[in-house]
């Protein structure tokens, strides 16, 4: 398993932006594929953006054009850019990586859009 701690979420106004990051406490992090997925309240978890190993990317529809994924083999980092941000992104974000040992998710991070 993976340790995995997200940073960087906070209240914004709607319109406004956010970086994520989520710090892997492996050796191996390039042979992850991560993810960001968020919980609203009442709402199932849901993927937000991913991005493999290899670098492609996938976003919801929701986020395409706004949100940005990214990785940092170096630091071991992968992040989450948020821009034109709205109330109905408001969640908690979990960062989640994919590996041979299977699934690891971060404690989560609130992300709180004020309209």
């Amino acid at each position: 398993q993976v340790q995995l701690v997200e940073s960087g979420g906070g209240l914004v106004q709607a319109g406004g932006s956010l970086r994520l990051s989520c710090a892997a406490s492996t050796s191996i992090f390039s042979m992850y594929d991560m993810g960001w997925y968020r919980q609203a309240p009442g709402k199932q978890r849901e993927m937000v953006a991913s991005i493999t190993r290899g670098g492609s990317t996938d976003y919801a529809d929701s986020v395409k054009g706004r949100f940005t994924v990214s990785r940092d083999n170096a630091k071991n980092t992968v992040y989450l850019q948020m821009n034109s941000l709205k109330s109905e992104d408001t969640a908690v974000y979990y960062c989640n990586a994919k590996g041979a040992a299977g699934n690891s998710w971060g404690q989560g991070t609130q992300v709180t859009v004020s309209s």
